[in-house]
């Protein structure tokens, strides 16, 4: 991470939601050392369409309409559409009750606002944070390429230095658009990558699903609905007892690097192995260059996690954000 800046950090979360996309929208707009710009929205969980209007729901829920939703791209740079049916349902957002959004997606594609949000910021103040495939961000990159310097930092939950889900070692997000997945890694700017190595941390324990259950609000129900449903589809499809929350960790490592621990190493995506596509192999050999660009998470602090993730629902909530 680079060095402080004073006030929030400036974000702009490109995402799919959903289930961990949701607690990592309910994280942004909770904590005060987030200043949420924008969501753009990828086909990734569920198809475009599906995501946005999921992204538009839980805004609703935390009673920020006020937060602008752009839809981006719809399917891959090169590849087939390809959703997570078996781990996030036929909406995305399956095992609650979504409300209606009472506001409208916004005008204009989601690459469009992520490039004139950049641009019309100061250089090195906007984050991109990305939980989905990263068709967009590569697009706008290659559309735009003045952003790529002016980005302060790009966070992506994806990849994984040892871990694979959707294939033997390739994380879901990574598989849906390798190509854009290999722009991105490979542009200039400053790239942390929280993967599963770190995710399959994040887990929604009975212990924590209790505590933010304690806070007895329409939020918090809402999380708990929704690590129901998660729970179940991790179980069944992924042999996990618990679900794990990894998208909530990118938005948890701006808001404390104390909660997630990183390490600069080389990254870099596989695109033509039979069996490895999609894979992110980060270079571990020796001690990383003085201008490495890239860093990976390793470890997180749980307790601290879900502490963030509690304070955030409760604020939301009205509650000041005690558990």
């Amino acid at each position: 991470m680079t060095g402080a800046v004073e006030g929030p950090r400036r974000i702009v979360l490109d995402c799919d939601p959903g289930h961990d996309d949701a607690v990592a929208i309910i994280l942004a707009l909770g904590d005060p050392a987030i200043e949420l710009l924008g969501i753009t929205t990828v086909g990734g969980n569920q198809t475009v369409d599906k995501v946005t209007r999921n992204a538009q729901s839980v805004l609703v829920m935390c009673g920020r309409e006020d937060v602008p939703v752009h839809a981006g791209a719809s399917r891959p740079l090169l590849r087939a559409v390809e959703v997570a049916e078996d781990i996030h349902g036929e909406s995305g957002l399956d095992g609650v009750d979504l409300p209606e959004p009472t506001v409208p997606v916004a005008p204009g594609h989601g690459v469009q606002f992520i490039i004139d949000t950049v641009l019309a910021a100061e250089p090195g103040t906007v984050t991109l944070v990305a939980t989905g495939p990263l068709t967009n961000l590569a697009l706008a990159a290659r559309l735009e390429p003045r952003i790529v310097e002016r980005v302060r930092e790009v966070v992506i939950m994806g990849g994984g230095y040892h871990e694979g889900n959707w294939t033997a070692v390739a994380e879901f997000n990574i598989w849906v658009d390798p190509e854009a997945a290999a722009i991105v890694v490979d542009e200039a700017w400053p790239l942390t990558m929280v993967g599963l190595d770190l995710t399959h941390q994040a887990l929604a324990t009975a212990e924590v699903e209790d505590r933010i259950a304690a806070l007895d609000t329409d939020l918090s129900r809402f999380f708990v609905g929704l690590m129901a449903f998660f729970r179940q589809t991790y179980r069944e499809h992924q042999g996990f007892p618990d679900p794990p929350v990894h998208d909530a960790c990118a938005v948890a490592y701006l808001i404390d690097p104390d909660v997630v621990a990183t390490r600069p190493a080389p990254l870099a995506v596989e695109l033509r192995g039979e069996h490895t596509t999609g894979m992110t192999v980060a270079d571990f050999r020796r001690p990383a260059p003085g201008d490495c660009r890239h860093r990976v998470a390793t470890k997180l602090d749980h307790a601290r996690f879900w502490e963030l993730v509690t304070r955030a629902i409760g604020r939301l909530s009205g509650g000041g954000g005690e558990g």
